[in-house]
């Protein structure tokens, strides 16, 4: 298993710059760098090219639908770029409330908008000389849009590498089927790895199926908090505060897809209690009313032997990319459990 981790810069940019070369240096694989409505997730991108040297650094997630699928492609070959082959396009639709409340976007067919801009990037960076006829792009405009003065146009630069991963964060049955199909990896959320075979089962055999087998395996990108030792199960509580923003606030009542997904793992009154409480600005009591035994399964923290058996269950899950934050309090102890995870993980 590779391993990866989303890069927190709560504590200042260049404090976790630093902290990454300490990982890179530790084994760590991947690099997700995330754009919500702060920050966008490019600058920090291209900062991390040139600081780094071996890493691999992905956007976690860049919506769909805040940049064209020429800008997102010509992003990408340029991380690519600084980075001498080391990026990823990580791609995702977002929510209606950030895409149409921050930028003042319609939210609208979101996986028709991802399957065509994948084609799209992909036939930019080989420099093919664009003419495209999609649902939701047409390039050049038609005849009647704008001007008329488009005109098909190629790559002037030379990408490093014509074929770029891109990695999409799915949620939906229908958009992991998709994903399967066309894309290099997936990136889940609230993952639980003994009920993802009938959550996400059938969706990713059928996404596979009709997979174009030059593409190889899909990465799978999944994990959760990790730490070593004994009586430190207090340590699982720390994911609480995030897994309550994903799945009461992250999205209105009846339109939240991390609310659906943790329903459909059985915590249906959970779901729908964590809902009220963040909605009515009880952020603790949200936190709180995550179930331990959500918590319990989806940790990798606690002593070496459990670990290693969320990682088993995780492997089995078809998880072949961890996604893991440290949840040591110094720098040095989470450089120390990365190195021990990266042993732990070579001798499954």
């Amino acid at each position: 298993m590779r391993i990866s981790t989303l890069l927190g810069y709560a504590g200042g940019f260049h404090e976790a710059v630093e902290e990454v070369r300490e990982f890179e240096k530790a084994g760590l694989d991947t690099v997700w760098v995330a754009e919500a409505w702060g920050f966008d997730a490019v600058s920090f991108m291209g900062y991390l090219a040139a600081t780094t040297e071996r890493v691999e650094i992905a956007s976690g997630i860049l919506p769909v639908f805040t940049r064209t699928p020429a800008l997102l492609a010509m992003t990408a070959a340029g991380v690519d770029a600084l980075s001498g082959g080391r990026a990823m396009l990580g791609l995702g639709a977002s929510g209606p409330q950030v895409i149409e409340g921050w930028h003042g976007v319609p939210y609208d067919a979101p996986l028709t908008r991802t399957r065509e801009i994948v084609e799209i990037c992909r036939r930019i960076w080989k420099r093919e000389r664009i003419e495209f006829t999609g649902k939701k792009y047409q390039l050049p405009l038609p005849k009647g849009q704008g001007t008329g003065l488009g005109k098909p146009l190629h790559m002037i630069t030379h990408p490093v590498r014509d074929d770029i991963p891109i990695t999409i964060a799915a949620l939906t049955p229908k958009s992991v089927e998709m994903t399967a199909e066309i894309a290099d990896g997936w990136l889940p959320i609230l993952f639980h790895p003994t009920k993802s075979r009938e959550r996400w089962g059938a969706a990713l055999a059928a996404g596979a199926a009709r997979r174009d087998s030059s593409r190889g395996p899909l990465r799978i990108f999944a994990g959760g908090p990790v730490a070593f030792g004994e009586g430190i199960e207090d340590l699982r509580n720390r994911a609480r505060p995030m897994m309550a923003l994903y799945v009461g606030g992250m999205g209105a009542r009846g339109k939240n897809f991390y609310n659906d997904l943790f329903a459909s793992y059985g915590y249906e009154k959970e779901a729908a209690e964590i809902q009220d409480l963040c909605l009515s600005g009880k952020k603790q009591e949200a936190a709180a009313a995550i179930p331990n035994s959500f918590l319990d399964e989806t940790s990798l923290v606690g002593p070496e032997g459990y670990v290693r058996d969320r990682l088993v269950e995780l492997k089995e899950a078809g998880v072949n990319n961890l996604n893991v934050s440290f949840a040591g309090d110094t720098i040095s102890e989470r450089v120390q459990t990365l190195a021990r995870l990266r042993e732990i993980t070579e001798s499954l």
